[in-house]
């Protein structure tokens, strides 16, 4: 959230909500002409639900029922104590209205606004009165809106079936292919009355650098931007500001104490510049690459005897991309403090349909989530919110970069005046707001809108018309270059960097792979060498209790009605059935198709980021779509919105391990020699391709075993390797380990000799397991209980593909620790859940999959 001073006062209390106009159902028109209790921040739906006039909008086809709400003009009206007191100023602040809104204050029009990603202050000393004051905030209805300026101004392409591209609204909140369209109204974001008196401080961008001093040593300079407001009245005169920065804990080296400097607004003029050094600065790394270290800013502005104070945190850090041309094309090459970083990343999307229910708490967790998945990079996807100050505190804390979109998505934007000016409010105003955070690494300008101007047929409907690219392309990357010049920029994801080049081609920048899901099998992702993929995914439902607790088909299928309520993909559960036809059998009951299309979407993500991952140092990131659901539903997710880790999670946390062992095919030298030039040479080799994303280099060995089913070594030989610090190697297998006997019932794994490698081994399945002749029940479990839940000890008697604990169809609330696991003959592992319920612990071990029990 923003810095609110102590002059603030927010208004939370005595709010009631009114329908206006709209098409309320007749048995809740009384209640909304009267007036119901609204919780401030909060949001339409959420008052209707509390007040029983809607049911749970994620349940079952609650959402279709509920589109009156989004047809539907909002008031919030309370009313509030005031006295002037001794204060020469007095300002109604809005930071956060959800969208186009007329606030009225004592009867008189304070201002309209248009723009929810931004806030509004107002003086109001002229309307407010001693004693009681009514203040209303009157929301146009959201659909209608939209589509009547489509209808006044012209529309523009988009996706999905709303208008959302003519409002300042986030866009996911008409509905996506995996959101609910609750398009709402609200007051998002704290409101009220902030009193002052001399001098306010208006807005402060600590932006930082990090410079070589004598010895070797590192200099930290924050050069911190103060802007003011006089209060019109008395402070006409100079405004004396100081900046402090001080160390916090996160600092375990350089000098302790504030290092304060001062600084002037002369007379006239509203902002100034104060440049602090710190001598031996101790820097700030992204996980895997160093400590993540935080000072501590603070700014007093003076005029006279008042005072005006800001406080927040910095880490001290340097950030580049490189795109420059190369002979493969032109990379997306992120550094940190001038070492590369190789980006491991997950997209994430707003974490609630309601906005006011992603509280610091989820966002906690969503942040765990993608730590303990080795993620070092969340990309805030372009169709939601410039993101809450917490989940960029959190970040700062973990050292977890963030790539900030700016919230434009899969559509042409109107260019006209009056919108051009409310991009460039929310721009500054969130720019400034997010300088701060060191986590911030990257600025983009859109998702897709670039590469829907090439590829989607949108010239024949914009008729020549600005689309937007005059936001990306000029506005954003001066307001950057003006406000905060620290960070990178990219104009789009997909982008190629370069004139003459189509948006989304592999051997330029950033790529969306969407082929695979879309129309293509999963192992399409290994003719793809992209320089940095930033968008590629593959579907599976949620966790079974969160499924089933808003899915009530009777009897559950994936075409039932309610079913398909809650899968928002154009063809989805086609896509879902064609995606595992030659990987998995045909699941024969709901539950296995539960857990068919959970293991398949694994598989497929797994399989490419192992391969995309392999080819570093030609390609340097990769990011999955997506980490986080915004309700409870089929999608890309490796987390549901409940927060069960589905099987992708932990195929994810191997695949992104720091240190990566894997089996990939390779060319051999004969082969490149016998391909014609332009083509591909045949992959007629296997190698094991070391990533090793740490700090240290490796050399040792690795056992390289073909192994039957049952543990029968087939064939068996010692590799060796050496593999330098953020380097990769490969290792050739030799070919009579590597070649299949029988690929149906064989198995080729390497794995490392010593034990702390940080490498785990690497598998090679000689046929899908809808090929593969399985043991359908190859486990032994053993459950017991123990302090804080239950273990299971699970042995495999015959080789066992992927186990995994589907815990919350015995206790929705339980966790387990571990998952996918793989074991050859007579390996054991012990699985923890993690739960308070009294369920007999062998319930929990009859919820044990693997992939061989859908044969």
């Amino acid at each position: 959230m923003t810095y609110l001073p102590s002059t603030f006062r927010p208004l939370r209390d005595g709010w009631t909500l009114t329908a206006v106009n709209g098409p309320v159902p007749t048995e809740a028109a009384g209640a909304l002409a009267a007036g119901i209790p609204a919780v401030v921040p909060g949001e339409a739906h959420l008052d209707l639900l509390a007040a029983g006039l809607i049911a749970d909008p994620f349940d079952g086809d609650n959402e279709s029922a509920q589109q009156w709400v989004g047809h539907t003009s909002w008031r919030w009206s309370t009313t509030f104590d005031w006295e002037p007191g001794d204060v020469a100023r007095h300002d109604l602040v809005a930071h956060g209205l959800d969208t186009v809104a007329t606030v009225e204050l004592n009867g008189a029009v304070v201002g309209r606004t248009q723009n929810m990603h931004r806030g509004y202050r107002w003086d109001v000393r002229r309307w407010l009165r001693p004693g009681a004051n009514t203040l209303t905030v009157t929301f146009a209805a959201p659909v209608p809106e939209a589509a009547r300026r489509a209808a006044e101004q012209g529309a523009m392409p988009h996706v999905n079936h709303h208008e959302y591209n003519q409002l300042r609204k986030m866009a996911c909140s008409f509905g996506w292919d995996w959101g609910i369209d609750v398009a709402g109204a609200g007051i998002w974001k704290p409101i009220g009355i902030e009193s002052w008196s001399g001098v306010r401080v208006a807005g402060v961008r600590p932006l930082v650098d990090v410079i070589a001093a004598p010895g070797g040593r590192q200099r930290g300079v924050l050069r911190t931007h103060v802007e003011v407001e006089r209060d019109g009245v008395a402070a006409m005169g100079d405004v004396h500001v100081v900046v402090a920065v001080e160390a916090t804990e996160s600092v375990t080296g350089g000098p302790r104490g504030p290092i304060l400097k001062a600084g002037v607004v002369r007379r006239g003029e509203h902002a100034t510049e104060v440049e602090i050094h710190v001598d031996d600065v101790q820097r700030w790394w992204p996980v895997g690459h160093g400590d993540p270290a935080l000072y501590a800013v603070d700014v007093t502005a003076a005029s006279g005897a008042e005072t005006s104070t800001w406080a927040g945190r910095v880490g001290f850090r340097t950030v580049s991309v490189d795109t420059a041309d190369d002979t493969a094309g032109a990379p997306f090459a992120l550094r940190v403090n001038g070492e590369p970083v190789l980006v491991r990343g997950v997209n994430w999307i707003p974490d609630h349909a309601f906005l006011t229910r992603a509280t610091r708490e989820r966002y906690a967790r969503g942040v765990a989530d993608a730590l303990e998945a080795n993620v070092n990079l969340l990309r805030v996807w372009g169709g939601g919110i410039y993101e809450s100050d917490d989940l960029y505190d959190l970040a700062d804390e973990a050292g977890l970069l963030v790539w900030q979109d700016f919230p434009f998505a899969c559509a042409a934007y109107p260019e006209s005046d009056a919108m051009r000016a409310e991009v460039e409010a929310e721009a500054r105003e969130n720019i400034a707001r997010l300088s701060p955070h060191p986590s911030l690494v990257i600025w983009n300008g859109n998702n897709e809108n670039t590469w829907g101007r090439v590829d989607w047929g949108w010239g024949g409907d914009l008729a020549g018309r600005p689309w937007g690219d005059g936001y990306y392309s000029e506005l954003l990357p001066h307001l950057l270059a003006e406000l905060d010049p620290t960070r990178s920029y990219a104009p789009a994801s997909p982008y190629s960097f370069g004139p003459y080049r189509h948006p989304n081609d592999e051997r330029y920048g950033t790529m969306h792979v969407w082929d695979v899901w879309n129309r293509a099998d999963y192992t399409v992702y290994r003719d793809y060498a992209p320089r940095f993929v930033s968008e590629f995914g593959f579907q599976a439902p949620p966790a079974w209790s969160t499924l089933t607790r808003v899915v009530h088909d009777a009897p559950l299928d994936p075409f039932g009605p309610q079913m398909l309520v809650h899968q928002k993909a154009s063809r989805g559960n086609e896509k879902l059935e064609r995606g595992w036809q030659g990987h998995l059998p045909d699941p024969a009951t709901i539950e296995d198709w539960h857990w068919a299309t959970q293991l398949n979407q694994a598989h497929a993500i797994r399989f490419g980021v192992e391969h995309w991952r392999s080819l570093t140092p030609h390609n340097t990131g990769v990011v999955l779509w997506q980490l986080n659901d915004s309700w409870p539903v089929v999608s890309w997710a490796a987390v549901d919105h409940d927060g069960h880790r589905k099987p992708l999670w932990h195929a994810l946390r191997a695949a992104y391990a720091p240190r990566l062992a894997t089996l990939q095919p390779r060319a051999s030298d004969a082969a490149r020699a016998a391909a014609w030039e332009g083509l591909a040479p045949e992959r007629d080799t296997t190698a094991l391709v070391l990533v090793n994303d740490t700090a240290e280099p490796f050399t040792g060995t690795f056992s390289a075993t073909r192994l039957a089913f049952d543990g029968t070594v087939l064939a068996k030989a010692t590799l060796e390797a050496t593999v330098g610090a953020r380097g990769v190697a490969e290792v050739q297998v030799p070919a009579e380990v590597a070649t299949f006997g029988d690929p149906s019932r064989e198995v080729l794994v390497v794995a490392p000799d010593a034990d702390a490698s940080g490498f785990a081994a690497a598998l090679l399945d000689g046929a899908d397991v809808v090929a593969q002749h399985l043991e359908p029940a190859p486990l032994e479990v053993r459950a017991a209980r123990v302090d804080g839940g239950v273990d299971l000890e699970v042995t495999a008697t015959s080789y066992a593909r992927d186990v995994f604990c589907h815990a919350d169809k015995v206790d929705p609330d339980a966790r387990v620790d571990g998952g996918m696991v793989t074991l050859l003959p007579g390996q054991s592992v012990t699985l923890h859940v993690v739960t308070a319920s009294d369920a007999d612990p062998g319930a929990f071990a009859a919820v044990v999959r693997c992939a061989n029990d859908l044969r």
